[in-house]
């Protein structure tokens, strides 16, 4: 296999989406044991710029200085954080789905496995 180099901007990248995934794990797992729990992840986004520079050593070229890391990284940060928070919360409260009615969509495929017409 070919010796594959990434740019500084996609390393950049990866980088704050994996620090978006472990924040989204901690705050969810947290958020099964104290009801507050999910700030942790939201408190673990402040010191995003020390685990960037940690991993890339360098910065791309639009971001001046460090603390523009904060701002340029919110929004991949922030839906991969909410996306793992709420898929390990809902795997560690083991979610089983309530039906209100037997009409449901949801309660025909999960009952008979097919959507009765």
């Amino acid at each position: 296999m070919k010796n594959v180099k990434l740019a500084i901007e996609h390393k950049f990248s990866l980088s704050v989406y994996l620090w978006g995934l472990i924040t989204g794990l901690i705050s969810g797992i947290a958020a099964t044991k104290v009801q507050y729990g999910w700030l942790l992840g939201i408190a673990l986004y402040f010191v995003i710029d020390k685990f960037v520079l940690a991993l890339i050593k360098e910065l791309p070229p639009e971001i001046e200085d460090e603390r523009m890391i904060l701002k340029k990284a919110f929004w991949s940060w922030f839906l991969f954080w909410l996306y793992f928070t709420m898929l390990s919360y809902t795997l560690m409260i083991n979610f089983q789905p309530q039906f209100y009615s037997n009409q449901s969509l949801l309660y025909q495929l999960t009952q008979n496995g097919t959507v009765a017409g």
